[in-house]
């Protein structure tokens, strides 16, 4: 996108905010240098009244106080001019998708659609620079002898960055800046610290991909049928949430794991969310059971049925996800077993007496091992994650036993010795609703205790 007649320019801009995001938070200072790519031509700043308070610690953080911005304008009454900066040249901020999505998300609210090409600082940094213990502003000012007053004003870091961006386009003898400034390059949409060679890593197999941060911990575990496709879905756009927001500036890495099907990186996922239970993970809780069929002695010998609230460190003989299923389930033991509903939970009327423990614990028992006797073991054999093996999902009484893969050119006798082979994981609810939703669709591809295996 260039101006008619005149050399590429770019816009290097920094902003001050009441907050971390930018529908629920405002501008207090705006500073835009233009820049020839090899000095800075024209200058523009200005306090910004974000029409809402300050909090307390952007106040100590920036020094920008809510009297100062009282009487400055608002940014609709910037906007245009704003906007004539911007346009038609190349968007530059150190961490660049934060700025912005803020400027973007303002300039809409008083109604213009900047759309331009964007150039983060910290990723050019990172490119032609590497191995820098730190790529902060004021850590790389300090590493390059760049000098930086007036830190944390719109101003005074915009003026850094303007001596930053100088010197990293003229290390640039490799044409960096051009090959981030392709369109089909996914330099400005990836998150700041994550470097591009891992992306480009990312194959497009189904698999499950893993976000981690500074120290190596996990933040978020996805599963995709496209690793690298899905990966980059949750670069794209420029949502102003602070979820969203906040989660971008914690990537620092991307790791991955190949699955051969689908089903296996959703089982995967799953696993790993409960094993892990990383900070951005939070949409897998609502698919958890709800209710469980639990047993217990009470003080007088007798053996009891139960239905409650469903916990992850209770042990139910089965669960359900609606409480009335719960319900029903035990109002049919309590009929085909001779169950005392009084000791079930239920106290139907007219139950009379409770038997003797001797003689109702025994028909307890045997409602609980018809359950158990009922809840199917079977394993589905399908594609794994190349043409020599096969993946393998046990299910054992109804529950997940393990998973894995196998090759094609094991001579394995019986089915059954697989499954010594496959990782255990534990199970749970959602997961089992995976298997018997999949089982139920590809029959051809499940295989049950007494059936030859014709994988």
């Amino acid at each position: 996108m260039k101006r008619s007649g005149i050399p590429q320019e770019y816009a290097i801009v920094d902003i001050e905010t009441t907050g971390g995001y930018a529908s629920g938070s405002g501008i207090t200072e705006i500073a835009i240098l233009i820049h020839d790519g090899q000095q800075v031509i024209e200058r523009y700043s200005s306090l910004v009244n974000p029409n809402q308070s300050i909090p307390l610690s952007i106040q100590a953080f920036t020094g920008i106080t809510n009297e100062m911005v009282a009487h400055s304008p608002a940014f609709p009454e910037l906007a245009t001019h704003i906007y004539g900066l911007l346009a038609g040249r190349i968007f530059v901020a150190h961490n660049v998708n934060f700025d912005y999505s803020f400027i973007k998300h303002h300039l809409a609210a008083a109604g213009y659609h900047l759309d331009v090409p964007k150039l983060c600082t910290v990723r050019m940094s990172r490119k032609l620079r590497p191995g820098l213990p730190s790529y902060s502003l004021g850590r790389l000012c300090d590493a390059l002898g760049i000098p930086l007053s007036n830190r944390h004003r719109a101003g005074g870091d915009a003026d850094a960055t303007a001596i930053l961006f100088g010197q990293l386009m003229q290390w640039d003898t490799q044409g960096v800046v051009a090959e981030m400034l392709r369109k089909t390059s996914k330099h400005q949409q990836l998150p700041p610290n994550l470097p591009k060679e891992q992306f480009d890593a990312l194959p497009r197999e189904a698999g499950v991909y893993y976000f981690r941060d500074k120290a190596g911990e996990v933040i978020y575990v996805g599963k995709a049928r496209d690793i690298r496709k899905r990966v980059l879905q949750h670069f794209t756009g420029h949502s102003a949430q602070p979820q969203r927001q906040h989660f971008l500036r914690h990537i620092h890495s991307v790791t991955h794991e190949r699955c051969g099907t689908e089903l296996m990186a959703l089982l995967l996922e799953a696993a790993e969310i409960q094993r892990l239970w990383p900070t951005y993970n939070r949409a897998l809780k609502r698919f958890e059971p709800k209710y469980g069929l639990y047993t217990y002695q009470d003080c007088g010998g007798y053996v009891r049925l139960a239905i409650g609230k469903h916990g992850k460190h209770h042990s139910p003989a089965h669960v359900f996800h609606r409480r009335i299923d719960a319900y029903n389930l035990l109002h049919r033991l309590i009929l085909e077993f001779d169950l005392h509903s009084g000791l079930c939970g239920i106290g139907l009327p007219n139950a009379g007496a409770a038997p003797e423990p001797e003689r109702h614990n025994p028909r307890v028992n045997r409602a609980l091992a018809h359950l158990a006797g009922h809840l199917p073991t079977f394993a589905i054999f399908d594609k794994g994650r190349h043409d020599n093996e096969t993946s393998c999902i046990w299910v054992e009484q109804g529950k997940l036993y393990g998973m894995g893969y196998v090759s094609q050119h094991t001579d394995i006798a019986a089915p059954e010795a697989v499954r010594e082979t496959l990782i255990r994981y534990p199970s749970n609810h959602y997961m089992m609703q995976l298997i018997y939703g999949y089982a139920e669709k590809h029959p051809a591809m499940v295989w049950k205790p007494g059936q030859p295996h014709n994988g």
